[in-house]
């Protein structure tokens, strides 16, 4: 199975300088969704087929498994798969990864391609990111090894879209809606764009098209007629949901699609046994892993992988990003945690934020306000309020007073601080890496340690206590 992804188009309902197939759904981009959907189905090649903003479209998807192809100028969708033929037509080692050259001969752009080794070639399109596997190969499956196969729906309202024409039941055309008389308008069987066909019939017709339609383009809609004339079997297949095949023109339409995948995600969310409180205030973009009996709180965002073993609870309005959470771990409101992995039966949080390199052991407490980069706390160590703790190894049963600052920049390098097993660093302390506070040992509220502090003894550095008397307050001047 060859397929060929049409993502050449501007989309200037987007109103963006951002091509329309790179806008993310979920965290991804649109055309990223529909590369998933044809490696799912174990497509044998895949071309996409670019034009507007090309190059940044190819800089941000490019793989080794994808062949390119440049659409210019855009002259209809059966233009559009003309130029990937040369790729899906020969054998990979045959063509080169960018089909951008053609020659001048029949429809602009036709371009040489030797005869077609592959039996079937898949059309999708780039903006249709929520088209699914599943429907995929029921399409495949129908259109066997000699028919063409097409991905059809029924609409209530079935405005601005394509109409299937039967008689006596069997396919014999498609009729765009500019082009339809009343009576194909009332038709409410719509061409979805999505078909599997012979991959030399395509070879075959697509030259052979022609434009005399309103649009001035040459249609892929036009090949069923050339089908029905071979006598070519024309078969139809059904998605099992309507809207996995809408497209996307706008940053409304795109809205509401984001959200018909997020409530999709819930629901597969609850049905694995998730507790969320409310399934139609939930982000995921990228992929949630969940245990048993996990609860999520509204308004949460999961970015990249995110694990969440048992018994994990998530308060409201958090963003987890590429983190592991262990189990009974409770994450209280407001947290952003980012690339970092927490042991078993913390408590993190509220607004508690954890950034990438931090390891948090079993029991761990990380508070409101605290800050943590690229550091590791051991087991039942405790960090509850008002601190930053950055290139740190902190030792189990350790507490952090509020305030603490381990300073590990000196405005060119970074230093590590370690604090070692027992240690009580007292409130409002400033320890100056690269420095090491020995195991039990107790720091004073106040202190700025710029040395090692021993084990099992009080460090206190501050100025001796002097009270002035005699001295007054500034007292405010009154204006003019």
């Amino acid at each position: 199975m060859n397929v060929v992804i049409l993502a050449a188009g501007q989309g200037k309902r987007m109103r963006s300088d951002l091509p329309k197939v790179l806008h993310p759904l979920a965290g991804k981009a649109l055309l990223g969704h529909v590369l998933d959907a044809a490696r799912e189905i174990g497509a044998e090649k895949i071309c996409v087929v670019y034009g507007h903003g090309g190059e940044q479209v190819r800089s941000a998807l490019d793989a080794p498994d994808i062949a390119w192809a440049l659409q210019e100028p855009q002259l209809g969708t059966g233009h559009a798969v003309l130029q990937a033929m040369p790729a899906v037509a020969c054998p990979r080692s045959q063509h080169t990864r960018d089909s951008a050259s053609r020659r001048a001969s029949g429809i602009p752009g036709t371009q040489s391609a030797s005869a077609p080794t592959a039996s079937s070639t898949l059309v999708l399109y780039g903006d249709v990111p929520l088209i699914r596997a599943s429907t995929l190969q029921r399409l495949i499956e129908a259109a066997g090894t000699g028919s063409l196969a097409l991905l059809t729906a029924h609409l209530d309202n079935p405005q601005g879209y394509g109409r299937i024409v039967r008689v006596d039941g069997a396919v014999k055309r498609i009729v765009e809606e500019k082009d339809a008389d009343d009576a194909e308008r009332a038709i409410h069987e719509i061409n979805t764009g999505i078909l599997v066909a012979p991959t030399a019939a395509l070879a075959r017709w697509l030259p052979n098209l022609g434009k005399r339609n309103a649009q001035g383009e040459y249609y892929l809609t036009d090949i069923v007629a050339l089908a029905v004339a071979e006598g070519m079997p024309v078969v139809t297949a059904h998605p099992d949901e309507p809207w996995e095949t809408e497209g996307i023109n706008s940053k409304a339409q795109l809205a509401t699609l984001e959200r018909v995948h997020q409530r999709t995600i819930a629901g597969q969310l609850m049905e694995a046994g998730v507790t969320l409180s409310d399934p139609a205030r939930i982000d995921v973009r990228g992929e949630l892993v969940c245990g048993r009996d996990v609860t999520i709180d509204v308004n949460c965002v999961f970015e990249g992988r995110v694990e969440l073993a048992d018994r994990v609870v998530i308060g409201a309005n958090c963003v987890l990003k590429n983190c592991r959470i262990g189990s009974g771990t409770r994450i209280a409101p407001f947290c952003h945690i980012e690339d970092a992995v927490i042991g078993a039966d913390g408590i993190i949080g509220p607004y508690a934020r954890l950034r990438p390199g931090t390891e948090l052991g079993r029991d761990v407490h990380v508070g409101n306000f605290v800050e943590v980069k690229n550091s590791s706390i051991a087991d039942h160590s405790k960090a509850n309020h008002l601190a930053y703790l950055g290139d740190a190894t902190i030792g189990s049963r350790v507490n952090i007073g509020a305030g603490t600052i381990t300073c590990n920049y000196d405005g060119a390098n970074k230093f590590r601080t370690v604090i070692e097993d027992d240690a009580f660093i007292g409130s409002d302390t400033q320890l100056v890496a690269p420095v090491t506070v020995g195991r039990g040992a107790t720091l004073g509220a106040g202190t700025t340690l710029s040395r090692d502090a021993p084990p099992d003894q009080l460090t206190v550095s501050r100025a001796k206590q002097v009270s002035i008397p005699g001295w007054k307050r500034p007292v405010k001047k009154k204006k003019g």
